[in-house]
């Protein structure tokens, strides 16, 4: 039977003496130990696998206990040189490189870039093609909100909102396949226009969701507007002035959320949007419960854009009339002056040697466009989303940088997180709803 000493300190701990000894409670510095314990903070990782930080975000946090010291976003997990690889492609291939940016608002990648390529260019997009992005972007506004609303809902425990937001962005990601073939990642504006006309039943899509939506946003009002945890969680939550927006380039929901009604559809109108009749909503909170309330109502000024410009809906040609850039299928009118004619894209492309030489050449090795630099902005549901182009004169671009609001709003989750909680870091980053993809390009 074997036996244990149980006398004598274990030789770990043999410096500190027996807890009997002299030494070992009068001895020790024990005012300078606690002192040193309080003046020390304790880092922690939050993701970037946590299912809370919106895609691979790291975020560093500094704690004080449960209490935020500081909070330092790791990024570049997602990172796939989009940027760079568009120098090496043609310009309207540059389209479908783009689009995978921000995939929660693809159409507004598009866009922007196209509105830069024809800016350099000197180009004047048909009038219905400019309607039809806006129609497009205004639902792709509210589909991102929806997204935004659902993952916030689940992070702060309402999973019912979670259910909600994805069922109905179902149907509008319905009507973009309905279109473009794809749910996301369409490429479907083009340098010139779009890639081909709306389909006939396009209109009768859009009012089924016109008369859909509006009761929908009513149903999350009334589950979250007065619900006292979603209060609880989200007021006086994450503060950020419309001075700190200033200073560190924030803009979009949470510069309005701070009472600043900047709005690039507004301030600087593109595509049209100057003619259609909507509010820049605003609150003054500041706070992650303003920012909700301003979503909301975004929706509903969104719904108020859709309306208008199917009203107004002209006819006409959705690609430029200029075959340097269009491809002759996509040029082709039907009898009533819209939509892609069949029997006339069998005709040039069956019959015309001049039009299917023109079409190989614009697939296979794009245009060129003139030598410059421009920079194109819009009011994507993150803030402003710009695209800094430099053209060489060849068919390829010679650079392409983008301001992605995903990454300049993710700068303020730190002084948007201090001295709350960790559990607030939660509600913090939600309420920024970044993407990821638009972050690392």
């Amino acid at each position: 039977m074997s036996t244990h000493p149980t006398t004598g300190p274990s030789s770990d701990f043999a410096e500190l003496g027996d807890p009997g000894d002299e030494l070992f409670v009068e001895g020790a510095d024990w005012e300078s130990v606690v002192d040193a314990v309080e003046d020390s903070t304790l880092t922690v990782n939050m993701g970037p696998q946590h299912p809370s930080t919106h895609g691979v975000l790291r975020l560093v946090l500094e704690l004080e206990g449960e209490i935020v010291k500081g909070l330092t976003p790791i990024i570049g997990y997602l990172h796939t040189g989009i940027e760079k690889n568009a120098e090496y492609r043609t310009w309207t291939q540059g389209s479908t490189f783009f689009t995978r940016m921000d995939y929660l608002s693809p159409l507004f990648n598009e866009a922007a870039y196209c509105m830069g390529v024809e800016r350099l260019l000197d180009i004047e997009v048909p009038e219905r093609a400019q309607a039809v992005r806006v129609i497009l972007m205004e639902f792709n506004r509210i589909a991102s909100h929806l997204v935004w609303l659902a993952t916030g809902g689940m992070e702060l425990g309402t999973t019912t909102m979670m259910t909600f937001g994805f069922r109905d962005r179902e149907h509008i990601l319905d009507l973009f396949e309905s279109q473009s073939g794809l749910r996301m990642n369409h490429a479907y504006i083009r340098p010139g226009g779009l890639a081909q006309d709306v389909t006939h039943d396009f209109v009768e899509r859009c009012e089924s969701l016109l008369e859909l939506l509006p009761r929908k946003i009513a149903e999350y009002e009334d589950l979250l507007l007065h619900n006292p945890i979603w209060n609880h969680r989200m007021r006086d939550v994450g503060v950020i002035t419309a001075e700190e927006c200033y200073e560190l380039g924030v803009t979009g929901p949470l510069l309005r959320a701070a009472g600043v009604p900047w709005d690039l559809r507004k301030a600087r109108p593109y595509s049209g949007y100057e003619q259609y009749d909507f509010e820049v909503p605003t609150d003054t909170a500041a706070d992650s419960y303003a920012r909700f309330t301003v979503r909301l109502e975004e929706m509903r000024q969104s719904l108020r854009i859709i309306r208008q410009a199917l009203d107004a809906l002209p006819g006409g040609p959705v690609m430029v009339e200029d075959k340097r850039i269009a491809w002759p299928s996509q040029q082709a009118l039907g009898p009533d002056g819209i939509g892609n004619d069949p029997e006339y894209i069998r005709h040039i492309m069956g019959e015309s040697m001049e039009s299917l030489i023109n079409h190989f050449k614009l697939v296979t090795q794009g245009f060129p466009v003139p030598a410059g630099q421009v920079y194109e902005a819009v009011e994507s549901p993150r803030g402003e989303l710009g695209f800094a182009i430099t053209s060489s004169g060849t068919n390829k671009p010679y650079r392409v940088h983008v301001r992605d609001p995903s990454f300049v709003n993710l700068q303020a989750a730190d002084r948007m997180s201090r001295e709350h909680s960790v559990a607030d870091v939660i509600v913090v980053v939600a309420s920024l709803d970044p993407v990821m993809g638009g972050v690392d390009r």
